[in-house]
């Protein structure tokens, strides 16, 4: 019998890459919670194996029936800039969702949080709680109390880092996630940025790759967290290798034909003047997140860990398939 698969948040650019990708490579049924329908752009809505579940998902008991019959749930419907609401989102909405599953019935529950709440180890982070923004301290609440749930074991809880999705200019079927939407207000600053070296890295993947990793999750029989040095609850980080923020902007340049110039070391006191001249606005979660600077994991996943291949291995592939111009090749570093 065909699996029967909700994806929450499925109007979104990681929910319609995932919805896309099951409706390519599996045979299951797929409950799209959403809430506005005009939204899905890449997904057939009247598709014979596509339901669609129109709703806030502060609404949940609309939907117990539906629920209550589902064999896999994917989560990623989430909530940021009002603290009531993202609360209400992210912490209470997703414990009555999971209250309302059939526990003989649910087979595996993947959960989105962001990497952002856990350390280079997968370990949760104390200071996402203690000044995370309202979406960072939410995230890390509900990781928290979902350690401690009767369903623990069958969740997965993935980690996307710095996610990229969609084009530049809206042409593609997928909605544009807000880091490629923000590639050419970017590009506006490499001007400056060509000028500077930061001590700092990251990890980035494409929505394509993290839809690729969650269906192959969603496709494959579900067995007890296999990582070591976690609880029932299993985590994966998903991201490709990490990157310098060096190595970002002297793509960044080449792509956009900019001149790479001597660097300028960011150290903290011209990080601070920086902060105070140019129209930044800054908390205590921004504060931690420069101290830090390094936001990389191990391990982090790549799709091929699962028997698929990425979609946006490296930053220029990311680039080729955003649709961001390339302008001519730049002239040669100055020395």
């Amino acid at each position: 019998m065909p699996a029967r698969i909700l994806i929450t948040g499925a109007s979104g650019c990681v929910g319609q890459y995932t919805a896309a990708w099951l409706l390519e490579h599996s045979d299951a049924e797929l409950l799209l919670w959403l809430r506005d329908p005009g939204k899905l752009t890449a997904i057939r809505k009247d598709h014979p194996r596509v339901r669609l579940l129109v709703g806030d998902l502060r609404e949940t008991d609309r939907f117990a029936a539906e629920l209550a019959s589902v064999t896999r749930v994917i989560h990623t419907a989430t909530a940021w800039g009002d603290p009531e609401r993202a609360h209400q989102v992210n912490v209470v909405a997703v414990k009555r969702m999971l209250a309302l599953l059939n526990p003989l019935l649910i087979e595996q529950i993947t959960y989105f949080s962001t990497a952002s709440i856990l350390d280079r180890h997968l370990r949760p982070l104390p200071e996402a709680l203690a000044y995370g923004t309202e979406y960072i301290q939410t995230k890390a609440q509900c990781l928290q109390d979902l350690e401690q749930h009767p369903l623990a074991k069958k969740i997965v809880a993935v980690f996307p880092t710095l996610v990229f999705g969609g084009r530049v200019d809206g042409s593609s079927p997928f909605p544009t996630s807000y880091l490629t939407e923000g590639l050419a207000e970017a590009s506006q600053w490499l001007w400056l940025a060509r000028w500077l070296r930061a001590d700092a890295s990251f990890h980035f993947i494409h929505a394509a790759d993290i839809a690729a990793i969650c269906g192959h999750l969603a496709t494959t029989p579900h067995g007890p967290n296999p990582e070591p040095g976690q609880g029932p609850v299993r985590r994966i980080v998903m991201g490709q290798q990490a990157i310098s923020v060096n190595e970002a902007v002297a793509t960044l340049c080449r792509w956009r034909g900019v001149r790479r110039t001597p660097g300028v070391p960011l150290w903290p006191w011209l990080i601070e003047t920086l902060i105070r001249i140019l129209p930044i606005e800054v908390n205590a979660w921004d504060r931690f997140s420069i101290r830090q600077r390094h936001f990389i994991h191990d391990p982090v996943s790549q799709p091929e860990r699962f028997g698929e291949r990425s979609h946006g291995p490296n930053l220029t592939t990311v680039l080729q398939d955003s649709g961001l111009p390339q302008r001519g090749r730049p002239k040669p570093a100055l020395k």
